[in-house]
Parts: structure tokens; sequence; C-alpha cells
């Protein structure tokens, strides 16, 4: 009955298990269990040649027997045995049993790797148990910050949570869940970083290991960030300054405090006011230039915009202004030089709708071909080289009132189709800058050519010249108004002499008469030259004119020319035929004497009578640069 009840027990045990005689070399007997290792039923098993459980491991199994014979007791992971003919490696705990002279050797077999799960899940059981004894532990250190702090955490504006070592969450206030759109429930136990502080403002990835709260934890420093974001419940950014403070238990780092405030307000407040700041900035930039230029045209003498006189020829074109000027149709006035077509143009915008704001002039024959889209439309910082600022153009500057477009022929043909583009569209872009812009822009353009015939030629779009030519003005010349001579003779006269603080002095009306029977060839500008002149030359009370003076090739030259001479050049050679060589040597040394200076007081266009723009245009016809003068 003892053996029945032992040999049950060997049966059923839960190891595999073998007996072997080593001298026959024959398993003995073998359970259950090793019967469903090998897969062998036990009838299979017994008397079975032992080595044949072990393949090729003859040498191996011979030390472990001799081992075992030996010491009574042996171990060994060095063996594998055979299951369906592959090896499987198994640990061997024996026992070497004796009778006599003869010894059988009880054997428990394991599969190595059956053996190693069981080991892994052991540890893991371990770890876990471990990990909630160190979950409770920190748990309790919070639930005691949290206890003695209820009455602050419920009570403050800012939002307060607490992460253990790991990132875990534990503890949130009323405050965090309102800011954050999460209740305590839902944050208690998940990794806040991962719920809140994943991703930048910009939406990249924030990885963990840079999080500064986890920082505060991991090197045991307080940590304060002054500009960063969380993420709510709905997925929105929070703009957020936070501390994250570490915490310590006897010691030893468990986690850290969390304190946070949403200053989105002051963030959205703060991007108002720089763009407030920015408006205003560029409000002063423009002003600052609008001055600039009134400042240059006032050096220049253009701040007295009446038309004078009262022929018909000026009563057609004062006719003209009024119809014209109340709408926004762009003008386009023709004439020769020193009629006066600037003034035409500003006496429109004076009595239109946009007076209030500035009128901007643009020399377009001036601009050089590479800065011509800079000057009109401006650039961004860094579009080419040089472009150290933000640069308004002309357009900007006009927005809200009037661009005047003098010397609107000398555009180059390739560059008209940009000009053609924002006076249908009124859009244009800076150069460098993709930002497309709006203007309320009204166009006058004035020129001295025959922009027809240049349509003709194909050097002017046809497009640009029908869109220019809305409602065409032609300036009258002087010589087709002499009944406006005495009137014009007397103002400039009276300005003549108010610039230089001198007594105007009387004109009698024979010299009058000898004004009007001259013709006029350098028109308004000639007449207000040859005035200055005599100012200057006469030293009684009357103005006498020397009709000769007007009437020689000299004289003729310059009203050809429209280079009037001036103190401080000298005289022409008498029976000089070659016009162009003298008004070549006229500029030249006028820009000789100004030393490359072209506008201005003591300026080269000054010294010749002309307007600067004028002058620009004689230069460029004739090749002269100014810079080589200085």
């Amino acid at each position: 009955m003892h053996i029945d009840r032992e040999s049950r027990f060997f049966s059923y045990s839960a190891v595999p298990q073998a007996v072997i005689d080593p001298a026959s070399n024959r398993l003995v007997a073998g359970n259950q269990e090793l019967s469903r290792l090998l897969g062998l039923s036990r009838q299979e098993l017994e008397g079975l040649r032992a080595s044949n459980l072990f393949g090729d491991q003859l040498p191996g199994l011979i030390t472990f027997t001799q081992e075992l014979i030996n010491r009574g007791r042996a171990w060994t992971d060095a063996l594998s045995i055979l299951i369906q003919g592959e090896p499987v490696a198994v640990e061997i705990s024996g026992r070497c049993i004796r009778a006599g002279e003869e010894a059988h050797l009880y054997l428990a077999l394991q599969r190595t790797d059956e053996l190693d799960g069981h080991r892994s899940l052991s540890d893991a059981q371990r770890h876990y148990q471990s990990g909630i004894g160190h979950w409770n532990r920190v748990a309790r250190v919070f639930q005691e910050f949290e206890r003695e702090n209820r009455l602050l955490l419920e009570a403050a504006g800012e939002g307060i949570y607490g992460v253990d070592a790991e990132g875990l969450t534990t503890f949130a206030n009323p405050a965090a869940e309102r800011i954050l759109g999460y209740s305590a429930d839902e944050m208690i136990g998940r990794n806040m970083h991962t719920m809140v502080h994943h991703s930048h403002r910009d939406g990249s990835h924030f990885p963990a290991e840079h999080c500064p709260i986890f920082s505060a934890f991991r090197l045991g420093t307080v940590q304060t960030i002054a500009d960063d974001v969380f993420w709510n419940h709905a997925g929105d950014p929070v703009d957020v300054e936070y501390t994250s403070t570490p915490i310590r238990d006897d010691g030893v780092l468990v986690g850290a405090v969390v304190i946070f405030r949403d200053v989105s307000q002051r963030k959205a407040d703060h991007r108002r006011l720089l763009a407030a700041l920015d408006e205003v900035e560029s409000l002063k930039h423009r002003l600052e230039m609008e001055n600039a230029y009134l400042q240059e045209e006032l050096s220049q003498e253009l701040s007295h915009h009446r038309i004078l006189g009262h022929s018909p020829a000026m009563q057609r074109l004062n006719q003209q202004i009024d119809m014209v000027a109340p709408t926004n149709a762009t003008v386009l006035i023709h004439g020769e030089s020193g009629t006066g077509k600037e003034l035409i143009a500003r006496s429109i915008h004076e009595a239109s709708q946009r007076s209030n704001r500035p009128l901007i002039r643009v020399n377009c024959a001036a601009i050089p071909e590479e800065l011509f889209e800079s000057e009109f439309f401006g650039h961004a910082k860094g579009a080419f080289t040089g472009a150290v600022n933000d640069r308004m153009g002309r357009f900007e500057l006009a927005d809200g009132g009037t661009l005047f477009l003098d010397e609107v022929g000398e555009i180059p043909l390739h560059l008209q189709s940009k000009l053609l583009r924002v006076l249908q569209e009124q859009q244009f872009e800076r150069v460098g800058d993709p930002q497309t812009r709006n203007v309320d822009v009204r166009i006058l353009a004035a020129t001295n050519q025959d922009l027809k015939q240049r349509v003709e030629e194909g050097l002017f779009r046809e497009d640009l010249f029908f869109r220019l030519n809305v409602f065409p003005i032609e300036s009258v010349p002087l010589r087709e108004r002499l009944e406006d001579i005495p009137v014009l003779t007397q103002h400039f006269t009276q300005k003549i002499c108010l610039r230089s603080n001198r007594q105007p002095p009387r004109i009698p009306l024979a010299e009058i008469e000898k004004l009007r029977r001259y013709h006029w060839p350098g028109n308004v500008r000639e007449l207000e030259n040859v005035v200055e002149r005599q100012i200057i030359l006469s030293r009684g009370e009357t103005l006498r004119f020397d009709t000769a003076n007007l009437d020689s090739p000299v004289r003729e030259l310059l009203s050809e020319t429209a280079l009037p001479s001036k103190p401080g050049l000298p005289p022409a050679p008498e029976g000089l035929s070659d016009l162009k060589t003298r008004e070549l040597e006229l500029v030249r040394q006028a820009l000789e004497q100004s030393k490359g200076k072209v506008s201005g007081p003591g300026g080269a266009a000054e010294r010749l009578g002309l307007k600067p723009t004028t002058l620009s245009s004689r230069l460029k016809r004739l090749q002269l640069n100014p810079h080589d003068f200085r």
C-alpha cells in the first residue's frame, strides 16, 4: 500500500522525472510529465537506451553521470534532450540512490525556455509588487502635501498639479481643471506630459526628455519657464508660464509640483500692442518720408501752385481743370517744356477731394532701370544689396492721394507692364516681399513727347497709353497766351524780390511790350529766368529788358535747350553754330561749379535756371553722370 502511494506520487509529479540504470544504460521508469515532454507513452519509455535521449551529447552525459554517482547529487543546464528529433535545452537535477552494488539515477528534467519564462514572470511580479509599494509611498507623500495645502490648492487662481518620478499625475487643483478642461480624475494616474505638454506652439513634437517639468525631479532643480504652451482638452494651445519644483522623500527625488498660470489674455494684449506699435512705426516712417518729400518740394520752390493768366487759352485750361478735378479720372498732361505741366497737376490735385493727402511726384526720366521697382513699389529688408531696411515706394506714399508721373514717356518699355498692372488693379508687391498690398491712388501723368508716335514706333505700350489718356489736357505755350505776360512778369518780379529781400522795381509798359514781341521758345520758365537775370543785373528802380539780348543766337540756344544763362557761367562765344556742343558745355560747367550737385540751393539746376526734373532729363540725354563731378 505504501509502495503504491509512492508510485502514484512519482507518476503524478508536476516535473518530468526519469529513473536510469547507468550500468545497463536503460530507462527504468518515467512519469507522466516525462511522457508528455518526450511525446512517448510510458510503455514506450521503459527499456529505452538512456543515452539515446541525449543524442550526440555522450561526453557531457558521461561527465554529468560520473559527478552524480560520485557526489550523490548534481545539476546541469549544459545538456539537451531530443524531442521529435530536435534538441531542446533542459535543466537537470539528479540524485544517485545505491542499493548494495547497484545504483539508480533519479533525474528531474525541465525545459530551459519554460523555466526562463517562469523566472521573467516572477521578476515582473516582484517589480510590480515593488512598484506598488513605491507608488503607495510616493502617493502618501503627495497626499500629505495635498492635505496640508488643501485650502490653498482650492482657493488658488493658478493651476497646480503634482507628478511622480515617472511623470504620472498625483493630484490637480480646481484651477488646473478649469484651465486645462480635464477633471482631476481624468488626469490622476496619467502621464501629464503626454496629456498637455506633448507639442510646441507650432505643433512640432516636444520630447519628454527635454521637458523642464521632468528636469525638476531628474536634476533636483527648480525650473521656471515664462513662455510655453499647454494643450487643453479641446486640443487648443493655452499660453502659460510655470514653475516646476522638485519634491523629495528622505532625500530621494520622488516627483515635482507644478504651478502654472494662464497668460493667454496677457499674450494676446501684448501681440495687439506690438501690432499697434508696428502700425505706429509704419505711420511714423510714412510721415517722415512724406515730410522729407515735401521739404524737398519746398526747397525746389514748388510751393506756389496758382495758375496765372486770363487769356482765352488759360480760361479753357481752367475749365478743363474744374471739370476733371472732382473725379478720379486719370489725366495725361501734354505740352512743351516750361509750360507748367506740373503746375496743372498740382491744381487738379488741390481742387480734388484728395487734397488733404499729398501729391507725390516721380520723375520717371531720372530713375535708373534697376531701381524702378524699388522706387515705385518699395522693397523689403535684404531684398538686394544695400536694402538694409524696409522702404515704402511712391505708390504707398501716395495712398489716398495723387501720384504725378512726370516725363512718363521715359519709362523703359520692359517696365511699363509692371506700372500698367498697378494702375489697373491698384495692387502691388514690394521688391523681395510676397505680400500683396492695396492702394487707392489717382494718377496724373505728364510728357513733352508724342506718345502716339512712340506707340507706333513700339517704344510705348498702347494699353498703357489708353490707360493714361482718359482725360487729356494740353498745356498752353507762352506764345499762345501773350496776354498773360504782364501778370506773369509782375508775379515773377514779386516772388524773386521777396526771396532776395529786395524792393520790387517798376516795369514800364514799353518793357512789357518788348517781352510780348518775343517768341518765347522756352515758355513760362524762360520768362521767369529772364526776369530773374534782369533783376540781378538791375541797379536802379526800373526794370528794363535788352531786346537784342533776347534775340541773340546765344539766347535762342538757351531757349531752345531750356538752359538759360545764369550769373557765374561764361558768356557764349559769338557765332556758335553747334547748339548741342554749347548745351553740353553749359551743363558740364554748371556741374563742375556745383561739384555734381543737381538740385537744391547752389545746385546745377539753380545755376542754369532749370527745374531739377528737366535737368535730369537733359543729363540722361547728354549721357552725363553727376557723380563724375564730385
